[in-house]
Protein backbone atom coordinates (compact mmCIF):
# COMPACT_ATOMS: atom_id res chain seq x y z
CA UNK A 1 0.00 0.00 0.00
CA UNK A 2 1.46 3.44 -0.67
CA UNK A 3 1.61 5.53 2.28
CA UNK A 4 0.27 8.80 0.38
CA UNK A 5 -3.10 9.45 0.01
CA UNK A 6 -4.13 12.37 -2.10
CA UNK A 7 -0.80 13.62 -4.20
CA UNK A 8 1.32 16.23 -2.00
CA UNK A 9 2.62 19.16 -3.69
CA UNK A 10 6.13 19.30 -5.34
CA UNK A 11 7.35 21.10 -2.17
CA UNK A 12 5.77 19.01 0.68
CA UNK A 13 6.76 16.21 -1.46
CA UNK A 14 10.44 16.70 -1.68
CA UNK A 15 11.10 17.87 2.13
CA UNK A 16 9.30 14.65 3.23
CA UNK A 17 11.11 12.41 1.23
CA UNK A 18 13.85 13.90 2.87
CA UNK A 19 12.73 13.55 6.08
CA UNK A 20 11.36 9.66 5.84
CA UNK A 21 15.31 9.03 4.24
CA UNK A 22 16.70 10.72 7.40
CA UNK A 23 14.33 8.69 9.89
CA UNK A 24 14.68 5.17 8.69
CA UNK A 25 18.54 5.81 7.68
CA UNK A 26 19.93 7.66 10.48
CA UNK A 27 17.11 7.78 13.57
CA UNK A 28 16.04 3.93 13.65
CA UNK A 29 19.19 2.86 14.44
CA UNK A 30 18.68 5.32 17.28
CA UNK A 31 15.67 3.23 18.78
CA UNK A 32 17.99 0.65 20.65
CA UNK A 33 20.26 3.27 22.18
CA UNK A 34 20.41 3.20 26.04
CA UNK A 35 19.96 6.85 26.77
CA UNK A 36 16.68 6.61 27.39
CA UNK A 37 15.06 5.99 30.69
CA UNK A 38 11.21 5.20 31.33
CA UNK A 39 10.19 8.81 30.91
CA UNK A 40 11.93 9.31 27.96
CA UNK A 41 15.26 9.99 25.68
CA UNK A 42 17.88 11.75 27.42
CA UNK A 43 18.55 15.61 25.85
CA UNK A 44 22.05 14.15 25.13
CA UNK A 45 20.64 11.77 22.58
CA UNK A 46 17.71 14.64 21.13
CA UNK A 47 20.90 17.22 20.70
CA UNK A 48 22.72 14.39 19.11
CA UNK A 49 20.24 13.29 16.93
CA UNK A 50 19.11 17.50 16.20
CA UNK A 51 22.79 17.81 15.04
CA UNK A 52 22.86 14.96 12.26
CA UNK A 53 19.25 16.26 11.39
CA UNK A 54 20.59 20.35 11.30
CA UNK A 55 23.54 18.81 9.05
CA UNK A 56 21.23 16.87 6.64
CA UNK A 57 18.84 19.96 6.14
CA UNK A 58 15.70 18.61 7.53
CA UNK A 59 16.10 20.17 10.90
CA UNK A 60 12.61 21.83 11.70
CA UNK A 61 11.44 20.68 7.78
CA UNK A 62 7.72 22.15 8.72
CA UNK A 63 9.08 25.91 9.16
CA UNK A 64 10.73 27.82 5.91
CA UNK A 65 13.42 29.37 6.06
CA UNK A 66 11.58 32.54 5.96
CA UNK A 67 9.98 31.77 9.00
CA UNK A 68 6.58 31.11 7.67
CA UNK A 69 5.09 27.26 8.34
CA UNK A 70 4.07 24.81 5.39
CA UNK A 71 -0.11 24.24 4.89
CA UNK A 72 -1.58 22.04 7.09
CA UNK A 73 -1.94 19.63 4.18
CA UNK A 74 2.23 19.83 3.53
CA UNK A 75 2.49 19.60 6.75
CA UNK A 76 0.55 16.36 7.47
CA UNK A 77 2.56 14.83 4.74
CA UNK A 78 6.14 15.56 6.09
CA UNK A 79 4.95 15.16 10.17
CA UNK A 80 3.88 11.53 9.10
CA UNK A 81 7.46 11.03 7.69
CA UNK A 82 9.29 12.02 10.98
CA UNK A 83 6.59 9.86 12.86
CA UNK A 84 8.12 6.65 11.07
CA UNK A 85 10.27 6.31 14.57
CA UNK A 86 9.00 7.17 17.81
CA UNK A 87 12.80 9.16 17.85
CA UNK A 88 11.77 10.96 14.33
CA UNK A 89 10.26 13.98 15.98
CA UNK A 90 12.22 14.58 18.36
CA UNK A 91 15.37 14.31 15.86
CA UNK A 92 13.90 16.79 13.38
CA UNK A 93 12.25 18.56 15.59
CA UNK A 94 8.73 18.45 15.14
CA UNK A 95 7.46 16.74 18.10
CA UNK A 96 4.65 18.03 20.82
CA UNK A 97 5.07 20.03 22.74
CA UNK A 98 7.54 22.32 21.02
CA UNK A 99 5.70 21.93 17.42
CA UNK A 100 2.02 23.49 18.88
CA UNK A 101 4.45 26.32 20.70
CA UNK A 102 6.07 27.29 17.84
CA UNK A 103 2.76 27.73 16.06
CA UNK A 104 1.31 29.22 18.64
CA UNK A 105 4.34 32.00 19.07
CA UNK A 106 4.55 32.52 15.59
CA UNK A 107 0.70 33.65 15.28
CA UNK A 108 0.44 35.74 18.74
CA UNK A 109 4.10 36.63 19.58
CA UNK A 110 5.11 40.19 19.35
CA UNK A 111 8.64 40.59 17.20
CA UNK A 112 10.43 40.41 20.89
CA UNK A 113 8.92 37.25 21.96
CA UNK A 114 9.65 36.03 18.61
CA UNK A 115 13.51 36.48 19.17
CA UNK A 116 13.87 35.71 22.34
CA UNK A 117 11.64 32.46 22.96
CA UNK A 118 10.29 31.28 19.72
CA UNK A 119 13.94 31.83 17.51
CA UNK A 120 15.84 28.76 19.64
CA UNK A 121 12.89 26.52 19.45
CA UNK A 122 12.90 26.72 15.66
CA UNK A 123 16.55 26.27 15.93
CA UNK A 124 16.12 23.31 17.89
CA UNK A 125 18.55 24.45 20.49
CA UNK A 126 15.93 24.54 22.92
CA UNK A 127 12.68 22.38 24.52
CA UNK A 128 9.62 24.47 25.67
CA UNK A 129 6.43 23.06 27.83
CA UNK A 130 3.25 24.17 28.20
CA UNK A 131 1.75 24.58 31.92
CA UNK A 132 -2.03 24.06 31.45
CA UNK A 133 -3.38 21.10 33.59
CA UNK A 134 -3.48 21.08 36.87
CA UNK A 135 -4.18 18.43 39.83
CA UNK A 136 -7.24 16.78 39.39
CA UNK A 137 -7.24 15.94 43.31
CA UNK A 138 -7.62 20.15 43.98
CA UNK A 139 -10.41 20.57 41.51
CA UNK A 140 -7.99 22.48 38.70
CA UNK A 141 -8.30 22.47 34.96
CA UNK A 142 -7.99 19.27 32.76
CA UNK A 143 -10.30 18.36 29.64
CA UNK A 144 -11.98 21.50 31.03
CA UNK A 145 -9.96 24.77 31.02
CA UNK A 146 -12.22 26.72 32.59
CA UNK A 147 -11.74 25.11 36.30
CA UNK A 148 -8.41 26.76 36.36
CA UNK A 149 -7.09 27.57 39.79
CA UNK A 150 -3.69 28.98 38.79
CA UNK A 151 -3.81 32.94 39.55
CA UNK A 152 -2.24 36.18 38.13
CA UNK A 153 -1.66 38.85 39.97
CA UNK A 154 -0.48 42.77 38.55
CA UNK A 155 2.23 43.98 40.78
CA UNK A 156 3.31 47.28 39.19
CA UNK A 157 5.01 46.36 35.80
CA UNK A 158 5.23 42.37 36.83
CA UNK A 159 2.89 39.56 37.17
CA UNK A 160 2.86 37.34 39.76
CA UNK A 161 2.02 33.68 39.13
CA UNK A 162 1.42 31.24 41.75
CA UNK A 163 -0.23 27.57 41.38
CA UNK A 164 -0.01 23.94 40.81
CA UNK A 165 0.26 22.31 37.71
CA UNK A 166 0.35 18.44 36.84
CA UNK A 167 1.15 16.36 33.26
CA UNK A 168 3.32 19.19 32.27
CA UNK A 169 5.25 17.71 29.37
CA UNK A 170 9.06 18.05 28.86
CA UNK A 171 8.88 20.46 32.31
CA UNK A 172 12.61 18.89 33.90
CA UNK A 173 15.00 19.89 31.17
CA UNK A 174 13.04 22.97 29.12
CA UNK A 175 14.08 25.81 28.66
CA UNK A 176 11.28 27.95 27.54
CA UNK A 177 7.87 27.59 29.13
CA UNK A 178 4.21 29.24 28.49
CA UNK A 179 2.19 29.17 31.49
CA UNK A 180 -1.33 29.78 31.69
CA UNK A 181 -2.78 31.77 34.46
CA UNK A 182 -6.20 33.32 35.24
CA UNK A 183 -6.25 37.12 36.12
CA UNK A 184 -9.36 39.23 36.79
CA UNK A 185 -9.84 39.27 33.04
CA UNK A 186 -9.85 35.82 32.58
CA UNK A 187 -7.02 33.33 31.34
CA UNK A 188 -3.94 34.37 30.55
CA UNK A 189 -0.72 33.53 28.96
CA UNK A 190 3.12 33.73 30.05
CA UNK A 191 6.24 33.12 28.48
CA UNK A 192 9.37 32.38 30.85
CA UNK A 193 12.46 31.38 31.10
CA UNK A 194 13.02 28.23 32.51
CA UNK A 195 14.44 26.87 34.69
CA UNK A 196 13.62 29.39 37.31
CA UNK A 197 13.51 29.33 41.07
CA UNK A 198 9.96 29.39 41.52
CA UNK A 199 9.16 26.91 39.66
CA UNK A 200 9.44 23.67 41.31
CA UNK A 201 9.02 20.10 39.45
CA UNK A 202 7.78 18.13 42.71
CA UNK A 203 8.08 14.57 40.56
CA UNK A 204 8.20 13.30 37.09
CA UNK A 205 4.88 10.90 36.85
CA UNK A 206 5.27 7.40 35.93
CA UNK A 207 3.36 6.99 32.65
CA UNK A 208 2.48 4.43 29.58
CA UNK A 209 4.11 6.90 27.28
CA UNK A 210 7.75 6.99 26.83
CA UNK A 211 9.30 9.23 24.36
CA UNK A 212 9.11 12.92 25.45
CA UNK A 213 12.27 14.11 27.26
CA UNK A 214 11.60 14.87 30.44
CA UNK A 215 8.56 13.02 30.87
CA UNK A 216 5.21 14.47 32.18
CA UNK A 217 5.91 16.44 35.42
CA UNK A 218 3.82 17.81 38.66
CA UNK A 219 4.85 21.40 39.12
CA UNK A 220 4.30 23.82 41.73
CA UNK A 221 4.85 27.96 41.19
CA UNK A 222 5.13 30.21 43.89
CA UNK A 223 5.35 33.98 43.81
CA UNK A 224 6.72 33.41 40.09
CA UNK A 225 7.34 37.09 38.95
CA UNK A 226 6.85 37.66 35.37
CA UNK A 227 7.73 40.85 33.53
CA UNK A 228 4.35 42.46 31.56
CA UNK A 229 5.98 42.38 28.38
CA UNK A 230 6.56 38.70 28.89
CA UNK A 231 2.71 38.48 28.86
CA UNK A 232 1.61 36.49 25.72
CA UNK A 233 -1.24 38.67 23.59
CA UNK A 234 -3.86 40.39 26.25
CA UNK A 235 -5.03 39.72 29.68
CA UNK A 236 -8.22 37.76 29.66
CA UNK A 237 -7.26 36.41 26.35
CA UNK A 238 -6.02 33.08 26.98
CA UNK A 239 -8.73 30.70 25.84
CA UNK A 240 -9.04 32.76 22.60
CA UNK A 241 -5.21 31.87 22.09
CA UNK A 242 -5.65 28.41 23.18
CA UNK A 243 -7.76 27.55 20.80
CA UNK A 244 -5.75 28.57 18.02
CA UNK A 245 -3.15 26.18 19.06
CA UNK A 246 -5.43 23.62 19.69
CA UNK A 247 -7.22 22.33 16.33
CA UNK A 248 -3.28 22.01 14.53
CA UNK A 249 -1.90 20.60 17.56
CA UNK A 250 -4.70 17.94 17.71
CA UNK A 251 -4.05 17.52 13.92
CA UNK A 252 -0.17 17.56 14.20
CA UNK A 253 -0.19 14.72 17.11
CA UNK A 254 -2.34 12.55 14.11
CA UNK A 255 0.04 12.89 11.73
CA UNK A 256 3.06 12.14 14.08
CA UNK A 257 1.32 8.99 14.74
CA UNK A 258 -0.02 7.89 11.92
CA UNK A 259 3.38 7.25 10.70
CA UNK A 260 4.36 5.40 13.53
CA UNK A 261 1.73 2.67 13.26
CA UNK A 262 2.30 3.02 9.06
CA UNK A 263 5.75 1.44 10.47
CA UNK A 264 4.46 -1.00 13.10
CA UNK A 265 2.44 -2.00 10.14
CA UNK A 266 5.36 -2.67 8.44
CA UNK A 267 6.72 -4.17 10.93
CA UNK A 268 3.94 -6.65 11.24
CA UNK A 269 3.18 -7.43 7.92
CA UNK A 270 7.30 -8.11 7.39
CA UNK A 271 6.83 -10.72 10.37
CA UNK A 272 4.03 -11.90 8.93
CA UNK A 273 5.14 -13.05 5.52
CA UNK A 274 7.61 -14.54 7.13
CA UNK A 275 6.71 -16.56 9.99
CA UNK A 276 5.63 -20.08 9.50
CA UNK A 277 2.97 -22.56 11.65
CA UNK A 278 0.85 -24.63 10.89
CA UNK A 279 2.34 -25.40 7.66
CA UNK A 280 2.50 -22.04 5.71
CA UNK A 281 3.08 -18.17 6.95
CA UNK A 282 0.70 -16.98 9.75
CA UNK A 283 -0.27 -14.24 6.68
CA UNK A 284 -1.95 -17.66 4.82
CA UNK A 285 -4.14 -17.49 7.94
CA UNK A 286 -7.39 -15.90 7.78
CA UNK A 287 -7.28 -14.66 10.97
CA UNK A 288 -4.09 -12.85 10.85
CA UNK A 289 -4.63 -11.66 7.30
CA UNK A 290 -7.57 -10.33 7.85
CA UNK A 291 -5.97 -7.95 10.82
CA UNK A 292 -3.44 -6.79 8.24
CA UNK A 293 -6.16 -6.42 6.17
CA UNK A 294 -8.05 -3.93 8.50
CA UNK A 295 -5.21 -2.45 9.15
CA UNK A 296 -4.90 -1.14 5.63
CA UNK A 297 -8.65 -0.22 5.55
CA UNK A 298 -8.08 2.05 9.21
CA UNK A 299 -4.71 3.55 8.22
CA UNK A 300 -6.10 4.48 5.19
CA UNK A 301 -9.30 6.49 7.00
CA UNK A 302 -7.03 7.87 9.13
CA UNK A 303 -5.15 9.88 6.47
CA UNK A 304 -7.99 11.13 4.81
CA UNK A 305 -9.93 12.15 8.16
CA UNK A 306 -6.67 14.32 8.48
CA UNK A 307 -6.38 15.61 5.12
CA UNK A 308 -9.63 16.29 4.97
CA UNK A 309 -9.09 18.67 8.41
CA UNK A 310 -6.48 19.54 7.40
CA UNK A 311 -8.09 21.31 4.10
CA UNK A 312 -10.48 22.84 6.37
CA UNK A 313 -7.91 24.49 8.47
CA UNK A 314 -6.03 25.61 4.92
CA UNK A 315 -9.48 27.22 4.51
CA UNK A 316 -8.95 29.54 7.33
CA UNK A 317 -11.83 28.07 9.30
CA UNK A 318 -10.78 27.45 13.08
CA UNK A 319 -11.52 23.63 12.22
CA UNK A 320 -12.67 23.14 16.20
CA UNK A 321 -15.19 20.18 15.43
CA UNK A 322 -13.73 19.41 12.14
CA UNK A 323 -10.16 18.56 14.49
CA UNK A 324 -12.38 16.95 17.29
CA UNK A 325 -13.77 14.70 14.74
CA UNK A 326 -10.15 13.62 13.45
CA UNK A 327 -8.66 13.34 16.73
CA UNK A 328 -11.42 10.72 17.82
CA UNK A 329 -11.64 8.82 14.23
CA UNK A 330 -7.83 8.20 14.31
CA UNK A 331 -7.09 8.11 17.68
CA UNK A 332 -9.44 5.58 17.46
CA UNK A 333 -8.50 3.92 14.20
CA UNK A 334 -4.71 4.01 15.59
CA UNK A 335 -5.08 2.12 18.45
CA UNK A 336 -7.31 -0.76 16.81
CA UNK A 337 -3.84 -0.82 13.80
CA UNK A 338 -1.41 -1.02 17.09
CA UNK A 339 -3.06 -3.53 18.85
CA UNK A 340 -3.35 -5.55 15.63
CA UNK A 341 0.69 -5.27 14.85
CA UNK A 342 1.28 -6.66 18.32
CA UNK A 343 -1.32 -9.25 18.51
CA UNK A 344 -0.55 -10.86 14.84
CA UNK A 345 3.46 -10.59 16.11
CA UNK A 346 2.74 -12.74 19.23
CA UNK A 347 4.90 -12.83 21.63
CA UNK A 348 8.04 -10.83 19.93
CA UNK A 349 5.07 -7.48 19.84
CA UNK A 350 5.07 -7.50 23.62
CA UNK A 351 9.45 -7.46 23.64
CA UNK A 352 11.25 -4.30 23.35
CA UNK A 353 12.79 -6.25 20.43
CA UNK A 354 10.82 -3.58 18.00
CA UNK A 355 8.62 -0.07 18.17
CA UNK A 356 5.85 -2.28 17.56
CA UNK A 357 4.76 -2.85 21.98
CA UNK A 358 6.03 0.78 21.96
CA UNK A 359 3.84 2.73 19.34
CA UNK A 360 1.12 -0.15 21.43
CA UNK A 361 1.86 1.86 24.68
CA UNK A 362 2.04 5.52 23.08
CA UNK A 363 -1.08 5.47 21.22
CA UNK A 364 -2.94 4.30 24.32
CA UNK A 365 -1.92 7.56 25.99
CA UNK A 366 -2.59 9.42 22.51
CA UNK A 367 -6.89 8.72 23.18
CA UNK A 368 -6.38 11.03 26.94
CA UNK A 369 -4.10 13.78 25.59
CA UNK A 370 -5.20 16.39 23.81
CA UNK A 371 -8.91 15.81 25.03
CA UNK A 372 -9.74 12.26 25.69
CA UNK A 373 -12.20 10.42 22.80
CA UNK A 374 -15.40 11.12 25.36
CA UNK A 375 -14.83 14.79 25.70
CA UNK A 376 -14.70 15.56 21.84
CA UNK A 377 -17.61 13.78 21.53
CA UNK A 378 -19.68 15.82 24.24
CA UNK A 379 -18.44 18.97 22.00
CA UNK A 380 -19.76 17.35 19.07
CA UNK A 381 -23.33 16.42 20.50
CA UNK A 382 -23.67 20.00 21.71
CA UNK A 383 -23.09 21.20 18.56
CA UNK A 384 -25.45 18.76 16.78
CA UNK A 385 -28.25 19.91 19.20
CA UNK A 386 -27.12 23.42 18.59
CA UNK A 387 -27.74 22.80 14.79
CA UNK A 388 -31.24 21.09 15.52
CA UNK A 389 -32.77 23.96 17.20
CA UNK A 390 -31.47 25.98 14.44
CA UNK A 391 -32.81 24.49 11.91
CA UNK A 392 -36.45 24.10 13.59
Amino acid sequence: MSPTGPAPSQRAETIGAAVAAFVREVVVPYEQDPRRDAHGPSDELVTEMRAKARAAGVLTPHILGNGKHLTQRETAYVLRQSGLSPLGPLAVNTAAPDEGNMYLLGKVGSAEQKRRFLDPLVRGEARSAFFMTEPAGEGGAGSDPSMMKTSAVLDGNHWVVNGRKAFITGAQGAQVGIVMAKSDDGACMFLVDLPDPAITVERVLDTIDSSMPGGHAVVRIDNLRIPADQMLGQSGEGFKYAQIRLAPARLSHCMRWLGACLRANEIATDYACRREAFGKTIIDHEGVGFMLAENRIDLKQAELMIDWCAGVLDAGESGGAESSMAKVAVSEALMRVADRCVQVMGGTGVTGDTIVEQVFREIRAFRIYDGPTEVHKWSLAKAIKRDWRAAQ
